[in-house]
C-alpha cells in the first residue's frame, strides 16, 4: 500500500472562484489560457499585505530591505523598490536590474566580486559589503582609479549562527564576511584611505521559523556591532542585521511570530550603547517578503498508473521549481504546498504523485499526496513559488526553456 505524504500548508490569501484557485481575482484556467503553461503568478496584493504586516510589527527605526536574489522578475522588482527601504544585490547583473527598476538605496554583498562589478557599484554610489581584506584593497584601488570615494561596509563573519536556520551563514569558517579579529584593522584602513565607511553587515542564517532563535541572534548581532565599533573607535552609520525570517513550506511548519520579534527588537534598539545611538538599522529579507505571494501553475498532460501508483504528468517540473522537487538543499524529500487548481474546492479522492516532463526520476513536484481526481487538462498549483523558483532552477535543462512570469493584482 502506498504511503501517503501530506503536503505543506497553503499560504493565507488564496481563494477560489467558481471552484477554481484564483490569484488576484483571476481564475487559474484564465491565467493559463492567456499566458500559457507553465507560468509563475505573483500577487501584488499579497506582496503589499506582507510588507504592511511586517512594517506594523517591526520598530519604526528599522529599515526593511528587499534581497532581490529571491526574485528579480522586473515588474515584481519595480514594485518592491517602491515598497522597501532598500535593495540588496549579490552581483553586477543584479545591480543593472536594480538600477533599471529605479532603486536608489542599494547594498552589494557576496564573495568573489569582480573588478568590473566593484567599479560599477562604486560609480553608482552603492554600499559595498566587503567580504575579505583583499576585496577591501581592490575596492580602495578601484575607487582611487575612478576618482570616487567608495561607500564601504564590512560584512562580518560572526562567531555564532542562527539556531534552527535552513542555511547557516555565520559561525566557523565561512566564505562569507571577515572573521571578527580582522574587522578593526580593515576599518582603520578604510578610514585612512578616505573612503566613506558605512558600517557593518552581519548575517547569521536564513529560513528560520522560531521567533526565539531570531531574537537571540539579533541580540547577539547588536552586541557584536557595538563591540566592534568600540574596538575601532568609530560609530557605524548603518548596521544590516541580516534576515533569517522563514516561511512554512512543509507539513507541521508554523508561521513565524513577527510581532514577538518586533517587540523584542524594539526593546533592544531603545537600549543601545552610546556608540550605536545614532546608527540606523536594517533587516534584509527576500523569501519572507515574496515567497508566499507566488504560485506555479502547470497543466496535466498525461495521467498514468504504474504498478498501482498514479502519476499526474505535467508540462512543468524541476527545471522551473527545483526547490519543490527536493533538489535545492533539502535532505529529506517533503511536499511543498500543492493543489489541483482547477478543482480547488474539491475534496481529496486519491493518492497521486505529481511529476514533470523531464527524463529523470528526480522530477517530482509532489510525492504520494492526497488530491482531488485530476484528468488531462487540469491545472496543478505549487505554492510558495515566489522565491527561488524561476531564477534558481535549471530552466534550460533538456532544452525546456523558462516558464512565463506575470504580476497580477
Amino acid at each position: 500500500m502506498t504511503k501517503i505524504k501530506p503536503v505543506g500548508p497553503i499560504p493565507d490569501g488564496y481563494t477560489s472562484l467558481d471552484g477554481e484557485l484564483s490569484v488576484g481575482g483571476i481564475k487559474a484556467s484564465q491565467i493559463v489560457d492567456q499566458h500559457g503553461s507553465p507560468v509563475f503568478v505573483y500577487s501584488r496584493s499579497l506582496l503589499d499585505q506582507r510588507m504592511a504586516e511586517l512594517k506594523q510589527a517591526m520598530p519604526e527605526q528599522l529599515d526593511i530591505h528587499y534581497a532581490m536574489k529571491a526574485n528579480p522578475f522586473a515588474p515584481l522588482l519595480k514594485h518592491m523598490v517602491s515598497a522597501a527601504d532598500g535593495i540588496d544585490i549579490a552581483s553586477g547583473g543584479e545591480l543593472v536590474m536594480a538600477l533599471a527598476a529605479g532603486a536608489r538605496h542599494i547594498s552589494f554583498a557576496g564573495p568573489g566580486k569582480r573588478d568590473e562589478e566593484l567599479r560599477a557599484a562604486i560609480e553608482a554610489g552603492v554600499t559595498i559589503n566587503l567580504e575579505s581584506p583583499t576585496e577591501c584593497d581592490r575596492a580602495l584601488r578601484i575607487g582611487s582609479e575612478c576618482g570616487v570615494a567608495p561607500v564601504l561596509a564590512i560584512r562580518v563573519n560572526p562567531d555564532f549562527d542562527l539556531k534552527g536556520s535552513g542555511m547557516k551563514m555565520g559561525g566557523g569558517a565561512k566564505q562569507f564576511g571577515m572573521d571578527i579579529e580582522l574587522v578593526a584593522g580593515e576599518m582603520e584602513k578604510i578610514l585612512k584611505a578616505g573612503a566613506k565607511w558605512r558600517g557593518f553587515h552581519i548575517f547569521a542564517g536564513s529560513q528560520a521559523l522560531k521567533a526565539d532563535a531570531i531574537i537571540e541572534t539579533q541580540i547577539q548581532t547588536l552586541e557584536l556591532a557595538g563591540r566592534l565599533a568600540e574596538e575601532a573607535g568609530a560609530a557605524p552609520e548603518h548596521v544590516n542585521l541580516g534576515g533569517g525570517f522563514g516561511i512554512p513550506y512543509f507539513p507541521g511548519d508554523e508561521p513565524l511570530d513577527i510581532t514577538k520579534i518586533g517587540a523584542a527588537l524594539g526593546e533592544r534598539l531603545s537600549n543601545l550603547p552610546d556608540i550605536l545611538k545614532n546608527t540606523r538599522f536594517a533587516i534584509e529579507l527576500g523569501r519572507y517578503l515574496v515567497g508566499e505571494a507566488g504560485v506555479y501553475l502547470t497543466r496535466v498532460i498525461d495521467r498514468k498508473v504504474s504498478r498501482g501508483e498514479t502519476f499526474l504528468v505535467t508540462d512543468g517540473g524541476l527545471h522551473h521549481q527545483l526547490a519543490a522537487s527536493g533538489n535545492f538543499g533539502t535532505v529529506v524529500k517533503r511536499n511543498y504546498p500543492a493543489a489541483i487548481a482547477s478543482k480547488f474546492d474539491d475534496k481529496p479522492e486519491e493518492t497521486v504523485s505529481i511529476v514533470g516532463c523531464l527524463c529523470t526520476p528526480l522530477d517530482r513536484l509532489s510525492d504520494n499526496a492526497e488530491m482531488p481526481r485530476a484528468e488531462v487538462g487540469d491545472i496543478v498549483a505549487i505554492f510558495c513559488a515566489g522565491a527561488y523558483g524561476a531564477t534558481a532552477s535549471p530552466a534550460n535543462f533538456l532544452g525546456q526553456g523558462p516558464a512565463a512570469e506575470i504580476l497580477v493584482g
